[in-house]
């Protein structure tokens, strides 16, 4: 046989040998007369083994890439970033590669340092002569006249580092950066507390280094912005690595603010000491590295909020002092043989700044810098920088006739040389604001900070109101009603026992329970035996049985809630649910108190009290100081009731002495137990004025109350007299060429619902043909401290004379019956009830 006609060797048989056959077709797509692939001596294609069986096959298959991105594919991957990763199989595919990981790393880390080092090189460095370029804030009276201004030149000076104790620097250093002369300029941790911070919505500020408060000082906006973080961090690292470190040393002690609007080293040892700097010995110079810690809470002359007191300032700086002083022992910076010489206080000079803004203007700049920095959420720091152009509310010619109306009885009435035990510490406060925009017009808040009162007595909470809180327990028993009215709010005509020694029962109509297990009887000012009385002449008179039972009947998260709707602080509210809340053991201010008033003398609408008007900043209109926006706290036919009912105590009760004022007004007094303080709060449709007198020592670690008792001669003083005398002559002046105006008639509203007890009408006969119903006769009072003809008396005599009230008319005046010795007031000796009783 020929050669070409020799049959092929045999690889195989059955479904493999087909297989095989198969694979050495042409390829699809191959066309007649070009070359096609074909079978190799090795295999069916070049590269790939034999395979035997169905299983063979798919291994095949398997090892030839037949999936995406199967391993051995025999194509490379061209991709940048081998990601998702084409060598690995499911979810490996996704895992990096430590290659990748690593580079990744390396990139960032080449961007932050490229980013940093540009970020480094484009910020400049801080300038301590700039920084301390004079600023002023400038206040201006309500009609746009200059009031004051504060701050300025004269408090920053430049001093360079060798005029700089070394004491005084080694007490910065130990306090504030003990690695301060090793750092370079940041502190990590500090920024990644202020990154927390700022990720958690709260602050973006951090513990910092020295370097970092003075670049932080340099910066004159009040933004606390990451960008402001990351440009001072750039910064800092800057001045860490160029700066010497007696040069950031000097820059952060002349720019640091001290408190008594002092900026820089020499300045604040002038303000605290009357002393160039570098004769600051080391005691003095850890007070000035404790008031860094923050001025406001440091500084012992006081700051701005409830916190910073006086009193609690002084107690944190001395306790700031001496843990200064510790700590440079601790850190090497001073020996404890040095640290034994100091152990009393710095004496500190007065304030000159207290000089600047004596009288009223202190008391007013406060006020109105309180209002700002709420408004704005600036920081007492942020105000001190200046640069604020502030309009208030404050009416010059208001404010003036305010401090004469207390001033003249004060002086008049007071004698400190002649009764040093009770006229001493006698302190006056009061407020006025307008009814129709909460606008405070005036206030005293003391004698001045001149004369080292830095408390300002209209804006301080703490004093109780007494009788004064009485008006907010009718206002929700008219709105909300008792237990007896079953929802419906009661009339002013309902009835209550006056007697005294009353047993006052909760809300369960049981008794309450004294110390001691019996009933509770609250007290009356006076033993007389009123009976049944309505609410009407309850507040007249200022009867408390009837109000501390009333409160229970109400609810006492009414009366909180009424008083709150009308312009009182939570803060300033008694939390304790006793009779003696309804009788005044609060403590709102007198600002406060006016203003709440003022919600009974506008029909039932408040306005939030407010002193500023507008603010320029640079010469630029900050926004937020647009009067409050008014909001209904009760009906106004609530509110028209109450004002009839203050009307009557001001014509018939316990505030005649306020008639004077000889034009439409309500009010009420207010006095509280052991005659600890008086108020008179009242108004006109125009005017909402509180008037406080209290006494206690300003400079006492305490500041407890005490007793009034013989002050100005009288056996006691209570809000219808002093008070009452100087709300009058206030309102006289103030009001002076202003239209005389009435408030709106009171409809009659509510139910009669009498309180448990008292006795139900009967019919009696009458001549008329007609039957008519008159009320059972009730016990009549014994001795009575009713309403009493005047004595007479010279219309010139002082009006601070409790004793000379000259009513020529002859008419009731309302005023208590003279006691033995002659004088209006209560005796001295009268019954005080054991939880605050109010006396009117």
């Amino acid at each position: 046989m020929s050669e070409h006609r020799r049959k092929p060797p045999q690889q195989g048989g059955g479904r493999a040998a087909a297989r095989r056959a198969a694979q050495q077709r042409p390829a699809r797509g191959a066309t007649p007369g070009h070359d096609a692939p074909t079978a190799s001596p090795g295999g069916p294609y070049e590269g790939q083994p034999v395979h035997d069986g169905r299983a063979g096959a798919r291994r095949g298959a398997r090892g030839t890439g037949g999936g995406r991105g199967g391993k051995g594919s025999g194509r490379g991957d061209k991709r940048l970033i081998n990601y998702p990763r084409s060598d690995k199989d499911g979810w490996k595919r996704f895992l990096p590669s430590w290659k990748l990981v690593g580079g990744t790393a390396l990139g960032f880390f080449a961007v932050i340092t490229a980013g940093s080092g540009i970020g480094i090189a484009m910020v400049g460095t801080p300038d301590a002569n700039k920084a301390a370029e004079a600023q002023n804030n400038v206040f201006y009276w309500a009609d746009g006249t200059q009031m004051v201004a504060t701050g300025g030149s004269t408090n920053r000076q430049i001093v360079p580092i060798d005029k700089i104790p070394r004491s005084m620097q080694n007490a910065v250093i130990s306090a504030e950066n003990e690695s301060f002369e090793t750092d370079k300029g940041v502190d990590p941790m500090g920024i990644a507390r202020a990154v927390v911070n700022m990720a958690k919505g709260g602050s973006t500020q951090g513990g910092s280094t020295i370097t970092q408060q003075y670049v932080k000082n340099t910066f004159l906006d009040s933004d606390q912005t990451l960008k402001r973080k990351v440009t001072e961090l750039f910064i800092s690292i800057k001045l860490g690595v160029t700066a010497e470190k007696d040069t950031i040393l000097a820059g952060y002690l002349n720019t640091a603010y001290y408190g008594r609007d002092a900026y820089g080293i020499q300045a604040a040892s002038r303000a605290y000491f009357d002393k160039d700097c570098d004769k600051l010995t080391p005691s003095e110079g850890a007070f000035l590295a404790s008031v860094l810690k923050g001025p406001n809470l440091y500084n012992p002359d006081g700051g701005i909020g409830s916190a910073a007191t006086p009193e609690a300032n002084t107690k944190r700086a001395q306790s700031r002092w001496a843990w200064v002083l510790d700590r440079e022992v601790a850190v090497g910076r001073m020996t404890p043989t040095e640290r034994a010489q100091f152990r009393e206080f710095p004496k500190l000079v007065d304030s000159a700044q207290a000089r600047s803004l004596g009288g009223q203007t202190g008391y007013l700049v406060e006020t109105a810098k309180q209002y700002v920095m709420k408004a704005k959420g600036f920081t007492a720091e942020q105000m001190a920088l200046g640069g604020y152009q502030i309009t208030t509310t404050f009416q010059k010619p208001k404010v003036d006739a305010l401090v004469k109306a207390v001033e003249d009885t004060r002086n008049g009435f007071l004698d400190e040389k002649a009764r040093p035990d009770y006229d001493t510490f006698v302190q006056f406060g009061a407020a006025s604001v307008d009814v129709k925009t909460g606008a405070v017009v005036a206030l005293y808040g003391g004698p001045g900070w001149d004369h080292k009162h830095f408390t300002n007595n209209a804006n301080t909470i703490g004093v109780p109101v007494g009788s004064t809180w009485k008006p907010f327990v009718l206002a929700a028993a008219l709105e909300y009603g008792t237990q007896n009215s079953h929802g419906e709010g009661i009339s002013v005509s309902s009835k209550y026992n006056g007697n005294d020694q009353t047993v006052i029962n909760n809300r369960d109509g049981k008794p309450l329970r004294a110390a001691d297990g019996t009933p509770f009887r609250q007290k009356n000012e006076s033993p007389t035996a009123y009976g049944y009385v309505t609410l009407n002449e309850a507040m007249e008179k200022s009867i408390n049985t009837p109000f501390a039972q009333l409160v229970f009947d109400v609810g006492h998260d009414k009366v909180r809630g009424v008083a709150k709707a009308s312009g009182i602080l939570d803060e300033s509210m008694d939390p304790a649910d006793n009779a003696s809340f309804a009788l005044g053991t609060s403590t709102p201010s007198a600002i406060r108190m006016a203003d709440a008033y003022g919600t009974f003398a506008d029909s039932g609408t408040h306005h939030e009290p407010f002193s500023v008007t507008k603010v320029l900043k640079d010469g630029k209109e900050l926004s937020g100081f647009e009067a409050p926006k008014s909001q209904r706290a009760m009906d106004n036919s609530i509110a028209d009731n109450i004002t009839k009912v203050l009307r009557n105590v001001v014509e018939n009760g316990t505030g005649t002495k306020a008639k004077k004022l000889g034009r439409p007004a309500a009010g009420k007094t207010g006095t509280t137990d052991q005659n600890k303080s008086a108020w008179f709060v009242g108004y006109t449709p125009q005017l909402s004025t509180a008037v406080t007198l209290f006494r206690n020592d300003p400079n006492s670690a305490d500041k407890k109350l005490m007793s009034m008792n013989r002050v100005g001669g009288v056996d006691s003083i209570h809000g219808g007299d002093i008070p009452a005398v100087i709300w009058t002559e206030y309102m006289k002046a103030a009001l002076k060429g202003s239209p005389e105006k009435d408030f709106p008639e009171a409809e009659d509203i509510g139910v009669t619902a009498d309180a448990a007890g008292a006795p139900t009408p009967t019919p009696t006969p009458s001549p008329s043909p007609s039957p008519s119903v008159t009320e059972s006769p009730q016990v009549s009072p014994s001795p009575t401290v009713s309403p009493s003809p005047s004595a007479g008396g010279k219309p010139s005599c002082n009006p601070w004379k409790l004793y000379c009230d000259p009513d020529p008319s002859g008419t009731p005046t309302g005023r208590p019956s003279p006691t033995k010795t002659g004088r209006p007031g209560r005796p001295g000796n009268s019954i005080w009830g054991p939880t605050g009783a109010d006396t009117g």
